[in-house]
């Protein structure tokens, strides 16, 4: 067994060590992650994710996934293949993969152990009724009508309502604890309900299923759970879910509960209802659009899985909410790909550059770094010409002062080529610039000379750059409060064509590059061999690092 850092020791790991030390060094440690297949995990579940894993993973236990599929009208396949696939990709392994459904027969079994031990009964009060007997947070609630039903009527009814002799909704098994607990959720809880919906598994087998405050506990318990890491809205729920652990009988290990706090971050949708909304609405282009905070999103857009985890790992666990800043999640993202990522010139918004004074036929190798950061990376010949294209908003016909790209009459120099000198323009009939005119120095060669302007700027050779489609992203949601519907930013994604240096044809779906002064991009599966489609991971500007100097 690893003992944590006592120096990044959260609250949870003392606990789990205390536990150690009080079963005399023997205690297994195992975990759970238990996401619900009802949509794709996000930034959030990578929190927790993260808090199981590594938590098993410190004490040389295991991490268990399990697919709590209790509720079959919203669940599917599909997302279990999503679920598992982010959790690979992010580096975990889990000791095994469960499915609630695999304890239906189980938990039947144990909603009947509870009805013989007088412990739970059959009510028929509508959920209108049985909320409005529930009562409020001041006042106690009233005790159905039905409470007091014999065990033989209970068992009687539950056999039937099992059998499907009843209406969906007309019947309900209810625990027996106090209707007059401070705590709301220990006032009779519902713990089975009838509902004829087919299960992604168990097809038409059940017409009853669990509720998910009598399933959790179970499971745990049913898979020696050690430690059920939750997060902070499970808290009022953990009297319930220790209830029915000390109520019932045959469980070699009792789980242990433990509440952490949620990952709220700005600018960040983290309700999958709400996700699932856009992508059904068609806001976006579905669970794994780049601009959607699900892993998958995430992943398509760029972000490298240590990026993820790192982040993870900076936030850290605490008992109390709190919100990130996004631009956190940024900034690891960018460390990360700062020293892994080929540069590579690329023109979003072009405009061509004629050097007049070049020979006409001629085409220049040019050798360029890869990344000036990692000297491993090697070399990458680019190719120089007569006709090249630059930024349309590296040039200005009349620019401010302390202007220092190109301008009429002024000098730049092309990244790792020569300096170039402005000397007319061409226009369409609307006054739109379609040419620029330079002439060249040829002794200003990159390297080989120590003349130096102020502007330097990034270019791509026109005769065998490629042609690319540029999508830059910003957050999916504006600033400020209130309904995330009224936020959705409508510029979102901007989409644009431009041209990419020819070693981008090579380039594979995923990969990721940095293009000089725009930001980091990665090849989108979208791309075509005609025509690669760059998304957008994060730009250059680090506001995170600076407002935390």
């Amino acid at each position: 067994m690893s003992e944590a850092n006592p120096e990044k020791r959260s609250f949870i790991d003392e606990i789990v060590l205390e536990d150690i030390a009080a079963s005399g060094g023997n205690l297994a440690i195992m975990t759970r992650f238990p996401p619900e297949p009802n949509g794709y995990l996000h930034i959030g579940h990578a929190k927790a994710m993260y808090v199981d894993f590594m938590t098993a993973r410190k004490y040389g236990g295991k991490c268990n996934l399990r697919m709590d599929d209790t509720n079959p009208s919203k669940e599917d396949e599909s997302y279990v293949r999503a679920i598992i696939e982010d959790i690979r990709w992010l580096g975990f392994e889990y000791n095994a993969l469960y499915y609630a459904s695999d304890y239906f027969e189980k938990m039947f079994e144990l909603a009947v152990q509870l009805i013989k031990k007088g412990l739970a009964y059959v009510c028929d009060l509508t959920a209108e009724q049985i909320k409005e007997y529930r009562g409020t947070l001041t006042e106690p609630g009233r005790e159905s009508p039905y409470r007091n039903r014999s065990v033989e009527e209970n068992l009687d009814l539950f056999y039937r309502m099992r059998n499907g002799e009843f209406p969906d909704g007309s019947r309900v098994l209810r625990a027996k604890i106090d209707m007059a607990s401070p705590n709301i959720n220990m006032r009779d809880p519902v713990i089975y309900r009838i509902l004829r919906e087919h299960h992604y598994r168990t097809g038409d087998k059940w017409c009853i299923y669990p509720m998910y405050d009598f399933a959790h506990p179970l499971e745990d318990a049913i898979e020696g759970i050690t430690h059920s890491l939750c997060t902070l809205e499970f808290e009022d729920h953990r009297p319930l879910y220790n209830w029915f652990i000390e109520n019932l009988d045959g469980f070699e290990v009792k789980p242990k509960q433990i509440e952490f706090a949620r990952l709220n971050m700005t600018r960040t949708i983290m309700s999958k209802r709400y996700l699932k909304k856009l992508v059904d609405s068609k806001v976006v282009s579905g669970w794994d659009d780049p601009r959607m905070p699900t892993i998958s999103g995430m992943r398509r857009r760029g972000y490298p899985a240590e990026a993820i985890l790192d982040f993870c790992e900076r936030i850290g666990v605490a008992k109390s909410n709190s919100e990130v800043d996004v631009s956190l999640l940024e900034h690891c993202v960018r460390e990360s790909l700062d020293s892994t990522a080929p540069r590579v010139m690329a023109v979003i918004n072009p405009v061509k550059v004629v050097i007049t004074n070049y020979p006409a036929d001629k085409t220049e190798e040019l050798a360029v770094e890869n990344n000036p950061l990692n000297p491993e990376a090697g070399m990458r010949t680019v190719t120089f010409s007569r006709d090249i294209y630059i930024e349309r908003e590296d040039f200005m016909e009349d620019p401010p002062a302390k202007f220092f790209r190109l301008k009429p009459g002024g000098e730049v120099r092309l990244k790792s080529a020569y300096i170039i000198k402005c000397e007319s323009v061409k226009k369409d009939a609307n006054g739109n610039i379609t040419e620029i005119e330079c002439t060249y120095d040829p002794e200003s060669k990159s390297g080989e000379q120590s003349r130096k302007v102020k502007g330097t700027l990034h270019w791509v050779n026109a005769r065998d750059c490629i042609p690319v489609v540029i999508r830059n992203y910003d957050y999916l949601l504006n600033e400020g409060e209130g309904d995330f519907a009224e936020r959705i930013n409508p510029n979102s994604l901007i989409e644009s064509e431009g041209f990419a240096e020819k070693s981008l044809a090579q380039a594979k779906v995923g990969d990721r590059f940095q293009f000089l002064r725009q930001g980091f991009y990665c090849k989108d599966p979208d791309s075509t061999d005609k025509k690669a489609v760059l998304n957008k991971i994060v730009g250059l500007k680090d506001t995170w690092a600076k407002l935390n100097k």
